[in-house]
């Protein structure tokens, strides 16, 4: 069986982790982006707050390139060998280039409106998240600078992740019960 990664992409606070969650509870492997960076900073002895982690992920990207993150999540990918798996927070094209060399590759972009966000990564309240609108707007701003905006567009696949969110993991799990079938399932049966 070829591999097929399903890369999954959207705004801060839209719902990527739900849909992660989904594909792990149905067994499906899911490399998280972000756990690059996380590790980096733990190697380095540095605490994981947001500033030091916007830190190292800058570092790192200046260091490596703009792909650092994908290339070692790739490599874990390979390590691993999955026939399917899930890569939670691809940001940019460039990304997407990076998973297409290893197998199959179909994007599913997360969408939850601004408000339904900002409310959502306030309740969160992790470290970072934004505590007012000007502070999310500026956050926003920073992810679209990766071109996440450019892999919005592009997705194959769109999950609105709205008011209900037992809807969307509905959605989703229908989503990863046809891959796990061995069935691509058609763009509108996300929406």
């Amino acid at each position: 069986m070829a591999r097929l990664l399903v890369l999954v992409t959207g705004m801060p606070g839209s719902g990527k982790s739900l849909v992660s969650g989904v594909a792990r509870e149905l067994g499906i492997p899911v490399y998280v982006m972000g756990d690059v960076v996380r590790e980096e900073a733990r190697r380095r002895g540095l605490e994981p707050t947001p500033e030091n982690l916007n830190r190292v992920a800058r570092e790192l990207r200046e260091r490596y390139g703009a792909t650092v993150v994908a290339e070692r999540t790739a490599e874990a990918i390979m390590r691993d060998d999955p026939g399917l798996a899930v890569v939670d927070g691809v940001r940019s094209l460039a990304e997407v280039e990076v998973f297409r060399r290893l197998g199959d590759v179909v994007v599913v972009a997360v969408h939850a409106s601004p408000r339904t966000r900002f409310e959502r990564l306030r309740r969160r309240g992790r470290p970072g998240d934004p505590r007012s609108w000007e502070e999310f707007v500026a956050r926003d701003m920073t992810e679209l600078g990766f071109s996440l905006g450019s892999v919005i567009a592009l997705a194959d696949y769109m999950l609105v992740n709205e008011a209900d969110q037992g809807l969307a993991r509905e959605k989703a799990r229908r989503f990863f019960a046809s891959l796990l079938a061995g069935r691509l399932p058609s763009p509108g049966e996300l929406a």
